[in-house]
């Protein structure tokens, strides 16, 4: 037990495993794109300029603008969540592509860390076209503090993709996965202010969504996209930090109980 949750080890022989998983993408990037840019889009533009035709500004922004910078976060949370639980648990249990990996000279250490920038490397994508969007509708208060949001896009990818590792590290299926979108995907979702202001619910909601990293994702895009600077940036990137290092410490030592025990 001691030995498999030692710290994880760090190697640059992680990158090759990484342009593996770049060529394989590139076969049906379109439709991957598309497919991750599609439901953020719909619930964006849907809500945005459906429910926003009906409410007054939030903060003195258009509720448009107020659901981008939320759209952005969730849309890229989705993107490495996906990424990690489902593609991650194919290579690992279905395709056995791990199983073959370790016939390289690598340790399941590197083909974890190249799991954990993958998935934040696809959900840079997904995030930067929903900026894009953005740009184009002409949402953003300043081009400048926007172009923040594009480092802060892989903080919140590296962060959902060590999560998501834990779930895949004990997973005996796919329809596992139903339980972690189901219990905690979703509830961030509702309760870190994609879609209403977070100071709107219950005082034990508040409070619950301040331990949550998407509202501290969030708490950091939504005033760039508005032209402000964030305030409290090193509490919000140290809390992100904390999920990612000790989800991927946790995902690490469960895949070494599972594969090397």
């Amino acid at each position: 037990m001691n030995g498999n949750f030692a710290l994880p080890r760090f190697s640059w022989r992680f990158w090759p495993i990484w342009q593996r998983h770049f060529l394989v993408w590139k076969k049906y990037a379109g439709t991957s794109i598309l497919g991750n840019l599609a439901d953020p889009m719909f619930y964006m533009l849907g809500f945005g300029y459906g429910l926003g035709s009906l409410m007054p500004h939030i903060g003195g922004v258009s509720y448009l603008t107020f659901l981008s910078a939320g759209t952005l976060c969730y849309s890229t949370m989705n993107s490495a969540t996906f990424e990690v639980l489902y593609s991650g648990f194919s290579r690992m249990h279905v395709q056995k592509t791990w199983d073959a990996i370790l016939n390289a000279p690598v340790m399941l250490d590197d083909i974890l860390l190249a799991e954990l920038v993958w998935g934040a490397s696809k959900s840079l994508l997904s995030g930067l076209a929903i900026l894009v969007v953005i740009w184009l509708l002409g949402l953003q208060q300043s081009w400048a503090l926007s172009l923040w949001t594009i480092p802060l896009t892989l903080l919140i990818g590296l962060t959902f993709s060590a999560m998501g590792l834990v779930m895949t590290s004990v997973s005996p299926n796919y329809e596992f996965f139903i339980y972690y979108f189901t219990l905690v995907i979703t509830p961030m979702v509702l309760l870190c202010g994609v879609f209403y202001p977070v100071d709107r619910m219950p005082a034990l909601l508040q409070i619950l969504a301040t331990g949550l990293p998407l509202t501290h994702a969030i708490d950091m895009v939504r005033p760039l996209i508005q032209g402000r600077i964030p305030a409290y940036v090193g509490v919000h990137v140290g809390v992100m930090l904390a999920w990612t290092a000790g989800s991927y410490w946790l995902a690490v030592g469960l895949t070494r109980r599972r594969l090397l025990s």
